[in-house]
């Protein structure tokens, strides 16, 4: 019998389903904003909400829930969400930054020289400080949703109805 809730498979299917969530929203506001459906956004990186925050605060919230905020396992997975949320913010937004400067530049030589098609470099690598909190808060609540509003028994009879297959 394969136990889902209250293993590393609950704290899995909690990053990747907040993460998913993240991508999604993605589409959904570029849609609201532009009018026009861009299915791309779904493997991009930037953006509001953080998937990469969103999936790993889900990771370190279901690691507090099952092993306690006060376990080793906590320490360690709260300090990695830090560390990629600290990135996704600073220095993959700086590198997003950089990247659209260089890409003004390169424009504007090409405007006044004769050169070759250049590849434009992708600007939208990070994140603003709002958008890593939405999408912390995000996974957050979806840790939460994943461990407490799915019936356990109805789920592991599920997946030991599948295994026997």
């Amino acid at each position: 019998m394969i136990q889902f809730f209250n293993t590393g498979l609950e704290v899995l299917a909690a990053g990747l389903l907040a993460a998913g969530i993240a991508q999604t929203l993605k589409v959904i506001f570029h849609y609201i904003k532009n009018k026009k459906i861009n299915f791309k956004i779904f493997t991009t990186t930037g953006g509001m909400p953080s998937s990469h925050s969103a999936g790993v605060i889900a990771l370190a919230t279901s690691v507090g829930i099952i092993c306690g905020v006060t376990s080793v396992e906590f320490a360690i997975s709260l300090g990695f969400s830090l560390i990629i949320m600290q990135d996704a913010a600073g220095l993959r937004r700086a590198a997003g930054k950089t990247a659209a400067t260089l890409n003004r530049v390169v424009q504007e030589f090409v405007e006044h020289h004769e050169t070759k098609p250049y590849e434009v470099l992708k600007e939208l690598l990070g994140h603003t400080p709002f958008e890593v909190f939405c999408g912390a808060a995000l996974g957050f609540v979806v840790a939460f949703f994943v461990h407490s509003l799915i019936n356990v028994e109805a789920f592991n009879a599920f997946l030991v109805l599948i295994s026997s297959f």
